[in-house]
This record gives structure tokens, sequence and C-alpha cells, in this order.
């Protein structure tokens, strides 16, 4: 089954797209990767969702906007990729997450925007959405979803065994009996924020701000004192806190602050709190991922820190770094294409088991699903 991943994250840039051939051996699930990529949003689509993002005021004609045009540029990434690789069979599309409401540690509700009907009406195919709701009313945090695909391909490897996603918001997944999994805080959140206000420019390149400067010791105690490094998981966290004007908060009482100090002082702010969150539950080994791994600064700090845990890239187990999170929504397609629950109740929170998302049947002709599997595959490997 050919699965396209369809995915945009925290940092609200780009639309991650992975096409996937699945086949099941045995008790394995066999992917073999045969497309990626990496699609800017349009310049005036990313502004709108800049501008409705917390704390900013929104409205419902916003909203509608939203969906239809995150939607259509779902769907054109789509097109551009059978166009490059073939046609698919199921499209799984996270779509873009607006609104994470989370009270008192619970997830309440959950929202993503992009309309499935576009990349069906496009492509002639069913297609997977709103995959994080069913875990959320079964009482879980609707995230990290991707702790399904982590627990796959790691499992087995000699332990305990993490795998650290640097996004917006760093996750984690900790590869043991029973495994756990939750966002450790900003990754990239803050860093990014910071560096266009004071740059213009969406990310500090390869750190180079954050490396000219020295950390600010009073930021940095302001900023570890966050309560929810402190909250235990399963948990999650997004743009609801970690925003601009969160920032601005903190730093309106260091007037004095250079703009590399400040950079500098949240470089140590992530790599500290994801060293926190390692050494606690004694990972030896430690697969990265996202954005925050191409950054050298960031990763040099993580691991002065971490002098005896072994780091390596998700590309060591032949999922590439950039892709991982669109490649982990493949996966969840064919989970629920077959009728697997895709959720793991250790890691999220939830009562038990759920099938995740709902499917949009093809423009044209009978919505047709694969046999449901009855046993769930109990490892996964790329590579052919």
């Amino acid at each position: 089954m050919r699965v396209l991943g369809l995915s945009s994250g925290t940092s609200h840039d780009a639309i991650d797209v992975a096409l996937v051939d699945f086949r099941l051996d045995g008790e394995t699930l066999v992917g073999r990767l045969e497309h990626v990529d990496h699609v800017p949003y349009p310049e005036d689509l990313r502004a709108q969702i800049v501008a409705a993002l917390p704390p900013h005021p929104t409205d419902l004609g916003a909203v509608c906007r939203l969906d239809t045009g995150i939607g259509q540029a779902f769907a054109a990434a789509a097109w551009q990729a059978v166009q490059a690789a073939g046609p698919v069979d199921l499209v799984c599309s996270h779509g873009q997450t607006l609104f994470h409401w989370t009270e008192d540690g619970r997830v309440l509700g959950t929202l993503q925007l992009g309309q499935p009907a576009w990349i069906a009406e496009r492509l002639g195919v069913p297609v997977v959405s709103d995959v994080r709701a069913a875990d959320v009313a079964a009482g879980g945090q609707g995230a990290p979803l991707v702790s399904l695909l982590d627990l796959l391909l790691l499992r087995g490897l000699p332990g305990p065994v993490g795998a650290l996603n640097l996004g917006g918001i760093a996750n984690l997944t900790v590869v043991a009996d029973p495994p756990v999994a939750f966002d450790v805080g900003p990754a990239n959140a803050l860093l990014d924020a910071a560096c266009r206000q004071l740059t213009g420019k969406p990310y500090d390149r390869d750190g180079r701000l954050a490396a000219a400067g020295l950390v600010h010791p009073g930021l940095l105690a302001a900023l570890m004192a966050e309560p929810y490094y402190t909250r235990r998981p399963p948990k999650t966290t997004g743009k609801e806190l970690f925003h601009d004007a969160y920032l601005a908060a903190h730093i309106e009482a260091f007037p004095d602050l250079t703009p590399e100090d400040l950079m500098s002082t949240l470089a140590t702010l992530t790599a500290m709190t994801v060293v926190d969150a390692v050494r606690s539950h004694a990972i030896v080994t430690l697969a990265v991922s996202g954005g925050g791994a191409e950054n050298p600064e960031l990763m040099k700090r993580i691991a002065k820190r971490l002098p005896d845990v072994h780091l390596v890239r998700s590309d060591a187990y032949k999922v590439p770094s950039d892709a991982k999170e669109a490649i982990a929504f493949a996966l969840v397609g064919w989970f629920t294409a077959h009728g697997l629950p895709g959720t793991i109740p250790a890691c999220t929170g939830a009562a038990s088991e759920r099938v995740l998302g709902r499917i949009s049947p093809p423009a044209r002709g009978a919505l047709a699903l694969p046999e449901a599997v009855e046993k769930a595959p109990r490892a996964v490997r790329f590579g052919g």
C-alpha cells in the first residue's frame, strides 16, 4: 500500500511530504521511502496562520479561510508528490494545528485545519485526517503520536533508547517497558520567535547568533521556572504557551540584554530542558530528528551535557531527520486503513487504544479499503 503522509508542525513554515510503500512481512511492516519533499507555505497563507495563532484574536471567517487555504496547499503538495513519484492508495494528512486546548494538564480539545476534501478531490483517493481527536476523546493528550513510529522502529535496541524530535516544540519518546512520550518544551519555538523579532529572518542559521552570545543567568532562571517543566508525563504543549508574547513578557525585565545573549540563553534553555528529560529516564542512546538537529550550536550544547549518551540521527535507522513526522503520519494512515489502533495509551494517557482519524472517501467512485489486519505489526523497518 502506497501511503502519502503530509504534515506541518509547530514551526508552521512548510508542508512535509513522505510517500512510503508499505508491505507486511510477518510481524514486521517494511516501508520503502519513495519520495520526500518540503513544500513552503505561500507567504500570504503563512502570514494568515501566524496572525491566527495565540495570543492573537481571530474569528470564524478567518478559521474558514484558513481551513480552505491550508487544505488547498496540502492538496497542491500531494499532487506535486504523485506527479513526481506516481499514484498513491491513501493519504494521511495531519493538517496544521491552530489550537491545542489544555487546562491544568488535561487536553480538552485540539484543532487541526486543512480541509481534507480538497486532497480527496485533487487525488481521487481516500484521505485520513483529524488524527488527534480520537485520542483526546479517550482522555489522552492527543500527542505525541510519533511515538507509534518510535516504538516500532527502535524496540529491541539496548536501552532505554530515546527518540527526540526538535521541531517548534521538542518531544521525547522513551522506548522502555512501559514506554513514555511527552512534549519536553520549546525546541525552536522561542528561538525562531526571537530571531524574527531581532533580524526579520525566520531562524538563526547554524545557531550563529547563539554562538556569539553569552547565557544571561537571570533570564535563564526566569525561563526555567516555567511550571510546565515540572509536570509529570504524559503532557503536551505548543504555541498556546510558548509564543511571542510569552517571550516578550520574560525579556522586558532585562533591558540590557543583547540580541546575541538572548539567542544564547534560549538555546541553553532548549538544551537544558531536553537534557533534564533525557537524564530523568536514564536514556543511553538518543535518536534525534527535526529542524533543531540541523542547528550545530544547539546540538553541541545538548551533547556537552550528555557525555554518556550516544547521540545519533534518525537517519541511522533509514528515517530521514527532516521527513520523520511525515513518515510517522504515513504509518498512522496505514494503521487506520487496516483497522488498527494507532495510539499508545502509555504515551498519550488515553484510556485505551483507538483507531485514529476520520476517512474522507475519494471524490469519484466508492470507498474501498484493504482487509482489516487482526494483529498489529511488532516492528517497522525501512529500506526495501
